[in-house]
């Protein structure tokens, strides 16, 4: 013991722990996973995603339920060069040994190249770019490709749902574009728009920013070009900070973020909001935004907030703003995916590649950014957008959108799942503060103003004058427009006031009718004020108002005058019921005559053949009051007063009746149907200046068609049968009969159209608010006075039956004195009888 020597012994035990120590720490050195991230670590984006990408490693590797797998992160800088960024990949896969890559390339193209890598090596691939194709064939194609993103088409019927929403009928996409982009948002954008009734009128393709040596000049030179567009609705489908800042800047200066504008922002700027420049917002006031919805209230999401902002406001100073956006909600997500799968194998198994790709893609939990599960390698859950709307320095929240709920105020969480409250597929929010500082709804669309009125093309000339009339004055050499047409625009205008000024010039259009369609189709003039028809192939490309007249294609032909069936047409001032009442009444009549008078009237005595006979004649020759017959009984003339009185009312009618129709006759038509037409080859008239003409070879097939040119030219080329029939639409037809009387009738079918109404180009949101303007001067009566003013009744018509034709008299207009004769003879013959009863026995009433 006295040998024992304790010093040497505490150096052994001390080195011994020294050595175990190294051990344990090459042990857990060779435990290490490594990863790579190729960011673009100059921009915002790039930025965020590092900083997330730290705070999810450190806080893996200071967790002490992981299974000692630490994570070590090697970041790359993308290159502008896409081929080197291919490979910083491949550098990082075989000398860094990475076991997985984060990408934050922004292009599919870009991603495509890298998902390659990590299909050849194994090594499952994060991206934050959705796939130009569809889920499955991105997995057949690259099975370890791991999108931390959902289908962008959520996005798009969120866009085509606000357009909808307001109305609007036209719409400019913007999208900064590069040889890498994927450009298939914008066919699938348009085709979503056109399922809602909207129109990409433009698109305005801007080359990436990075590759232009004076930006603003070319942005400028593009942005120029919009104003020569009538729609003022622009979606920004895709582009960078740096060149959207010289897109809202030239666009302000030009006047396209002022009133009736509107401007509707994708996630690609809407998620950057937080983070831009006062200078930037200022420049997009009263835009709408599209922001990737995540939820703010949770205790991880405040954790994470405060680590971030910490450690990136030490590493990026110059930053204005730490807010952490959803881009570093999702970076930060894909690290915490990979660690769980990797936690969750173990150290023996966390090197197999497939297993590993596989747990990822099996993942359920909720991250930061919300659900994270995956189907088909993409996201599963739909996302939530949240709708902005720029209003100060900052921007306001109007509402939500998801594909389950539609627009909604608020949300709610209910067995897990965030739902919408009341949604709705109509956005109703109110609270919009719109560029220009506008009170109401944008209309969308480049608005009159006195510098640059509206230019209204007017038929300069027509057939009917009543509708539209264009004509010199002499003394100033100005146009004077009259007619139907501009009387109802005026009004439409007087409507229209109590909202906004509709500035205006009319311009005579000498042409023909499709001719001046086409002028408003190719921007000629804004719209058309006069007697446009409605049809299908003009709907395609103009937008029409609510018509104000029927429009339909009538055959107007002479009238015969019908001279048959003279033999019996002393029958036809009755009916047949009026007939048979007439008799059935007079010989009830003649039988209670008879009745009464036969025992005590000598003249109606005598044997039964002249009892009969005096009976019949008696009440035939009252008809004309001509009976010389004796009454004896007071009831017998009781009965004949009233007869008689029945008598002179029938006689009275009938005599009128008659002489109406001899001296009115039946008007018919010369031409029956449009079959004689065709069969004799016929010629016809019509406006060669509208449709018609078209309509009359295509349709109806008629070879021999005349151009007339003036209403008054029908009647002569009628008369001196020149033509056998004239096609006239509906309201030219009312016109011409209210002048011409009974000369002419309608023959044959009706041939229907659209109706009469004024025309705008495609999209124009004011057809709608004329239309609206049309039906109130529809129910206030205006339309009515206005056709009462412009198309009254000619004086030489007035009291003329259109039809030429007089009516038989019914019994519906009689029976009441058929009652009261009946009544009155029956009631006569009943106290005649009871009067009679005492004499009975005493009388006799043999028939000598």
């Amino acid at each position: 013991m006295s040998n024992f020597k304790p010093f040497p012994m505490l150096i052994f035990i001390l080195k011994a722990c020294i050595f175990m120590s190294l051990v344990t720490v090459k042990a857990t050195a060779n435990e290490t996973i490594e990863i790579g991230a190729i960011i673009d670590l100059n921009s915002r984006i790039g930025k965020e995603q590092k900083t997330a990408i730290n705070i999810a490693v450190e806080n893996y590797n200071h967790d002490r339920t992981n299974k000692k797998q630490l994570i070590t992160v090697h970041f790359r800088n993308t290159s502008k060069d896409t081929i080197q960024d291919f490979f910083t990949a491949e550098e990082l896969v075989e000398q860094n040994h990475v076991k997985m890559i984060v990408i934050g390339m922004q292009t599919w193209e870009e991603t495509a190249l890298i998902a390659d890598i990590g299909k050849r090596h194994q090594v499952p691939i994060i991206s934050f770019v959705t796939a130009s194709y569809t889920p499955e064939l991105v997995q057949l194609k690259w099975p370890f490709l791991v999108q931390m993103t959902t289908s962008s088409l959520d996005q798009i019927s969120c866009t085509s749902s606000i357009v909808s929403s307001y109305q609007w009928r036209k719409v400019i996409v913007i999208y900064e574009d590069d040889m890498y982009s994927d450009s298939s948002m914008l066919a699938v954008l348009t085709e979503t728009l056109k399922g809602h009734g909207v129109e990409v009128e433009h698109q305005l393709i801007l080359p990436q920013f990075s590759s232009l040596s004076n930006p603003r000049e070319v942005v400028r030179r593009e942005v120029v070009k919009l104003l020569q567009k009538q729609s003022r609705v622009f979606i920004v489908l895709r582009s960078s900070v740096s060149t959207a800042n010289h897109l809202f800047k030239e666009a302000k200066e030009i006047g396209l973020m002022g009133r009736d504008s509107a401007w509707i922002l994708a996630d690609s700027l809407a998620d950057l909001l937080d983070s831009v420049d006062t200078a930037f917002i200022s420049s997009i006031q009263g835009a709408l935004g599209i922001k990737n919805h995540y939820p703010e209230a949770t205790k991880s999401f405040r954790h994470f907030k405060g680590q971030f902002q910490k450690i990136f406001r030490s590493e990026y100073p110059m930053e204005d703003h730490s807010e952490p956006g959803i881009h570093a909600l999702k970076a930060y997500d894909s690290i915490t995916a990979f660690a769980k799968a990797v936690n969750s194998l173990g150290t023996k198994s966390s090197n197999d590649s497939v297993l590993t790709k596989n747990r990822i893609l099996s993942s359920n939990f909720t991250g930061l950014s919300g659900n994270i599960s995956f189907v088909n390698g993409v996201l599963s859950h739909p996302p939530t957008f949240r709708i902005v709307n720029v209003d100060g320095n900052r921007y306001n929240g109007l509402g939500f959108w998801s594909s389950m709920f539609g627009f909604s105020k608020a949300l709610v969480a209910e067995n897990g799942e965030i739902i919408g409250v009341n949604g709705s597929h109509i956005m109703k929010f109110s609270m919009v503060k719109w560029p220009g500082e506008l009170k109401r709804v944008p209309k969308g669309w480049a608005m009159p103003t006195d510098s640059k009125p509206l230019i209204i093309g007017v038929p300069g000339r027509t057939s009917f004058e009543n509708f539209v009339k264009v004509e010199t004055v002499a003394e100033t050499n100005e146009m004077k427009y009259t007619g139907f047409c501009i009387d109802l625009f005026k009004e439409v205008l007087k409507i229209l006031e109590k909202n906004y000024t509709l500035p205006y010039e009319f311009e005579p259009y000498n042409g023909s009718y499709p001719d001046l369609v086409q002028q408003v189709i190719n921007g000629t003039y804004d719209a058309i004020v006069g007697d446009i028809t409605i049809l299908a192939e003009r709907a395609k490309y103009l937008e029409f108002t609510q018509p104000f007249a029927e429009s339909g294609l009538t055959m107007l032909v002479p009238v015969k005058f019908d001279r048959s069936n003279k033999a019996w047409m002393f029958l036809k001032p009755f009916t047949g019921n009026m007939w048979i009442a007439t008799g059935a009444v007079l010989v009830y009549t003649m039988f209670v005559v008879w009745f009464m008078e036969h025992q005590s009237n000598p003249e109606f005595r005598g044997r039964w053949k002249d009892q009969l006979g005096t009976a019949i004649w008696f009440t035939f020759s009252s008809l004309f009051f001509a009976h010389r017959e004796n009454i004896k009984s007071n009831y017998t003339k009781t009965v004949v007063v009233v007869w008689l009185f029945l008598v002179f009312v029938l006689t009275s009618s009938y005599t009128a009746s008659l002489i109406s129709m001899l001296t009115v006759p039946s008007l018919e038509p010369s031409v029956n149907d449009i079959g004689w037409i065709k069969r004799t080859n016929a010629t016809v008239g019509c406006d060669g200046d509208s449709f018609v003409k078209d309509y009359l070879k295509q349709v109806l097939e008629l070879q021999n068609i005349k151009n007339i040119s003036n209403q008054d030219d029908y009647p002569k080329e009628l008369e001196s049968g020149n033509i056998k029939a004239a096609f006239l639409e509906i309201p030219y037809q009312k016109v011409f009969l209210r002048e011409h009387c009974n000369q002419y009738v309608v023959a044959g079918p009706n041939y229907r159209f659209g109706g009469l109404a004024f025309a705008f180009q495609k999209g124009s949101p004011l057809a709608h608010d004329v239309s609206e303007a049309i039906l109130t001067l529809t129910q206030d009566g205006t339309l009515n006075r206005l056709e009462e003013h412009w198309f009254a009744l000619s004086k030489n018509c007035d009291n003329v039956d259109p039809t030429g034709e007089t009516e038989s008299l019914t019994l519906e207009s009689f029976w009441g004195l058929y009652l009261v004769s009946g009544v009155t003879s029956t009631l006569c013959l009943l106290f005649y009888c009871v009067s009679f009863i005492p004499k009975i026995p005493a009388t006799d009433w043999s028939i000598s």
